[in-house]
């Protein structure tokens, strides 16, 4: 069954496209200076909080540099965790002994300028927009560094992220490029180190990664804004795709109706590739090739996230391509959400081990009262369950903030303020069937809220959703009217 797009629908994709023109006409004709996504004292307390707990040390951070390409500038993800400064090779250093803070910024190019805007430049606006004591030029950091010999000084020692980044990803890389004979270069943390060893003899080094990540892992108010616009704009275009999605169309194609949604809400790029996998290729977990043909019948499942002001989304769901469910498919899914249940209605502050009973027994209860046809979904139902069972002290999922796969440091239980993703699978391994779906959740003094819950997860919401007309359609029918294939 196709669905026919109403004049109606027509209405409000006009009407919100003259909205977002109009909202662009009256935007500021310049780039801002300093990010609007969030005030500046919350970097000032971020950097109080630092300062609370070095002592009399120095934290000594460089921003990332340019890229040598044409693609947007983003900062790395540490440095704007502390400053909120989004220009290339600044340096931030923030001393122990006297409790302020100094930013070292590239002087004026004003040829670049001409070019492509203005940017942040030393000097009192910096100041007043920053909220940092101090703005000086970049090259006085080479005297300033003298005078850290002997000192301890804390700076990152993980590869930096950006925007796509995850410090798993980081770390891989890193280990790759050590073990290559061809490809041996220190990383830029190393180097920074090295020339700060060799500028200020006796420097001992720390690490500050861990007492960063710690902190990132407790979302603040506003940081909560941001993720939950961040999960809005991940669950929208999941939905976008699953209305648009028919048989025949290519994974890339569903793809870019998300990449739409993400744009057309001002992402300011994506969390991670998209993973979009139909049939088998579900059964890889981080499959993007995107370039298999969807097929009538097949399950498909859809990963994808947005990069929102420097705040990411972790959201999954699976849907039959042609929007029906056959009956095995409705066996085998309406089981996996079921026991997805158990786990969330578990979820909440406390012990991992004692929430993981918990879930575990709940799995017991709902496999007991399940029937079943195909044998083989039992035995996928089964193993899901002893998988549970088999790590009573393991996690849930993952932490989400900065990055998709977010910082994080050893944990043993849940607080209020963390903010991650459940995304267990169901299998059928030898015939490649993988089932899944990935909620954010964010966790409250009681319990927690599901910020991507209006996305349907449930068959007879997918079935329903899927009736409804998609962007899809209405696309390939104005193409075809113009005489564009």
């Amino acid at each position: 069954m196709r669905r026919t797009l109403p004049l109606a629908c027509l209405s409000v994709w006009v009407l919100s496209g003259c909205l977002f023109l109009g909202a662009a006409q009256e935007a500021l004709a310049q780039p801002p200076l300093f990010t609007d996504a969030l005030p500046k004292e919350e970097f000032a307390a971020r950097r109080a909080k630092v300062l609370s707990q070095i002592g009399d040390a120095v934290v000594v951070l460089q921003g990332a540099a340019e890229t040598p390409s044409y693609i947007k500038f983003r900062q790395s993800n540490q440095f704007f965790y502390l400053t909120g400064v989004e220009v290339p090779r600044a340096i931030l250093m923030m001393d122990g002994r006297t409790r302020t803070s100094t930013l070292f910024l590239a002087p004026r190019d004003e040829r670049r300028e001409r070019s492509e805007g203005p940017v942040l430049v030393p000097g009192d606006e910096a100041v007043r927009l920053t909220g940092i004591e101090q703005v000086r030029a970049r090259a006085e950091f080479d005297t300033v560094a003298s005078t850290l010999a002997g000192r301890a000084v804390y700076t990152t020692f993980r590869d930096e992220t950006r925007g796509a980044g995850t410090p798993g990803q980081a770390a891989a890389h890193r280990a790759a490029s050590d073990a290559d004979p061809w490809d041996r270069r220190p990383s830029r943390e190393a180097w920074f180190r090295q020339a700060l060893s060799l500028k200020a003899p006796g420097i001992e080094f720390r690490d500050l990664d861990p007492l960063l990540d710690a902190m990132r892992m407790i979302k603040s108010p506003r940081e909560i804004v941001l993720i939950r616009e961040a999960t809005r704009i991940a669950g929208e275009a999941l939905m976008e795709a699953m209305r648009s999605a028919e048989p025949g169309m290519y994974e890339y194609e569903i793809e870019a109706v998300a990449d739409y949604v993400f744009n057309r809400n001002n992402a300011q790029g994506i969390a991670y590739f998209a993973l979009v996998a139909s049939g088998q290729n579900a059964s890889w977990p981080h499959y993007h090739a995107g370039q298999a043909r969807t097929q009538d019948g097949q399950l498909v499942l859809i990963d994808y996230g947005p990069d929102c002001k420097y705040y990411t989304a972790d959201v999954t769901r699976q849907f039959p391509v042609n929007g029906r469910f056959t009956d095995d498919q409705r066996e085998l899914y309406g089981t996996y959400v079921k026991l997805y249940d158990a786990i969330m209605t578990s979820v909440r502050p406390g012990r991992l081990v004692e929430i993981r009973k918990e879930i575990v027994g709940k799995m017991d209860a709902i496999l007991a009262a399940s029937q079943f046809v195909n044998p083989k979904n039992r035995e996928a139902a089964t193993r899901f369950v002893e998988s549970f069972r088999a790590r009573p002290t393991g996690s849930l999922g993952h932490m989400v903030g900065m990055e998709v796969h977010d910082a994080v440091v050893p944990h043993d239980e849940l607080v209020p303020g963390m903010v991650f993703t459940i995304e267990p699978a169901m299998t059928i391994p030898d015939e490649r069937v993988y089932i899944r779906a990935e909620d954010m959740l964010l966790l409250t003094e009681t319990g927690y809220e599901n910020l991507s819950a209006f996305a349907p997860i449930d068959i007879a919401g997918i079935e329903k959703l899927m009736a409804e007309p998609g962007l899809a359609q209405y696309a390939g029918r104005q193409g075809a009217a113009s005489g564009r294939r």
